[in-house]
């Protein structure tokens, strides 16, 4: 299975299309495809009919799904996002190193910024 050194939850920052520079958290991490999906980037307007509900026929009749427009984060190219380091606050490619832990090595993310080099993973 390939890796990312982007993870879920982790705060990124567009570098490419129409949200360029901003910025938001990861809400999925698709290592097989390379593709991350950033909450409130990247959205797509998507049209649905109304539909009745599963397991909603406890209270009585069924009930219905609202129709409408719903927009929603579609993923994106992990290539299009950079890490945004959570100690010095800027966008920054993602290096590793080890560290001895109580069960042997450890692999953690840092930060490769000069004069930063703090670790992503809390």
């Amino acid at each position: 299975m390939p890796t990312m050194k982007v993870h879920k939850g982790d705060l990124v920052q567009m570098l490419s299309g129409k949200d360029r520079g901003k910025q938001g958290r990861v809400l999925d991490a698709r290592p097989r495809d390379r593709m991350v999906v950033v909450e409130n980037l990247n959205v797509a307007r998507k049209s649905t009919k109304p539909r009745p509900m599963r397991d909603a026929s406890r209270m009585g009749g069924t009930q219905m799904a609202p129709g409408g427009i719903i927009s929603r984060p579609t993923a994106v190219p992990v290539g299009n996002v950079m890490v945004v380091c959570p100690t010095c606050k800027l966008p920054t490619r993602v290096g590793f190193e080890t560290h001895e832990g109580k069960d042997g090595p450890v692999k953690v993310r840092v930060c490769k910024r000069e004069g930063c080099r703090q670790e992503l993973d809390r």
